[in-house]
């Protein structure tokens, strides 16, 4: 039988199989000895063949083929930094969710995200979430940022999950899609999908004053169908995104800014550090490039260490 995933708990699989059933499911053995560096060898979205077994009164999934994957999202995991982390597969497209300080969301993270997207061929919406709750200067640099991010290409919308304000916008984007979204913890998800299908009423909590940080409502990836021919999948709450396995000769052309003057550099692997004639140093020394985004590609090239753990506190000032 065939089937998608639908959730994953790490230990068990509940898919969604060509009738429209829900199947609890778990992997067949010799998918753990595969040598996969994975932390999860299924992810939500994936399509599967399965077979049934009856354990008594329960029938129970058997997984034992993984279809090719179009595309997915992953990054490095955060307590086991050698192994990555697939957030999901078979997407359409992903939504970061953004917001200034409730929690605080760094160019750091934002961009390591949309490295990512781009290398697997996924586009990217940012959400600049919580619009309703910033004073006058907050806002203005938040649409600042949104801004500087519409100039390179990225579509951004200002949103306010808990008033509604331009979720029918959202709604719009997704439909006919399977979407994603992600961001740190506390910054909206869950209440973005309430927004956007109040009948599923995912738990949500509150920031935690102290820390400025969300506490995890999410535990493990789940996709939801919504009624308006869309399906969203909602993802953890996380805290660094690691890059990987992108080839630092690579990895300007993931900064679709740079990509577009790539050409005019004089070295044709030029890494745009400190090589002659380089059009994306000329591009930042005329503010034609923003400066946030070069530290961040200068980051990511020297990221072989654990750097991306400390994302989430190299929030722009």
């Amino acid at each position: 039988m065939e089937g998608r995933v639908y959730k994953s708990t790490g230990s068990w699989y509940f898919i969604k199989d060509e009738s429209g059933n829900f199947v609890k499911a778990k992997l067949k053995g010799k998918f753990r000895i595969k040598g996969l560096k994975s932390t999860n060898p299924v992810a939500v979205g994936d399509l599967v063949n399965f077979e049934i077994e009856k354990i008594g009164d329960e029938a129970l999934g058997i997984i034992d083929e993984i279809k090719e994957r179009h595309n997915y999202i992953i990054r490095k995991s955060v307590n086991l930094s050698k192994q990555t982390h697939i957030l999901a597969s078979n997407i359409d497209m992903a939504f970061l969710l953004i917001t200034y300080n409730n929690p605080p969301t760094s160019t750091t993270f934002i961009d390591r995200f949309l490295v990512t997207a781009e290398a697997y061929h996924i586009p990217v919406t940012l959400l600049f979430n919580k619009v309703d709750s910033y004073e006058l200067e907050e806002f203005a640099e938040m649409k600042f940022l949104a801004e500087a991010y519409r100039e390179i290409g990225y579509e951004c919308i200002g949103i306010s999950a808990l008033t509604g304000k331009n979720i029918n916008q959202v709604k719009e984007i997704m439909t006919g899609k399977t979407s994603l979204v992600s961001g740190h913890s506390g910054t909206g998800k869950s209440t973005l999908i309430n927004a956007l299908e109040p009948g599923l009423d995912l738990k949500t909590s509150q920031i935690s004053e102290q820390h400025l940080q969300g506490q995890h409502t999410t535990t493990f990836a789940e996709m939801f169908d919504l009624s308006f021919d869309a399906r969203i999948i909602d993802t953890p709450g996380i805290k660094g995104f690691g890059v990987v396995d992108i080839d630092k000769n690579e990895l300007g052309d993931y900064f679709p800014e740079f990509l577009a003057l790539k050409q005019e550099c004089k070295f044709n692997n030029c890494l745009h550090i400190d090589e002659p004639h380089c059009a994306v140093k000329e591009a930042l020394e005329e503010d034609e490039i923003h400066y946030f985004r070069y530290q961040s590609y200068l980051q990511i090239l020297d990221s072989e260490d654990d750097n991306y753990r400390k994302d989430q506190y190299q929030n722009s000032k």
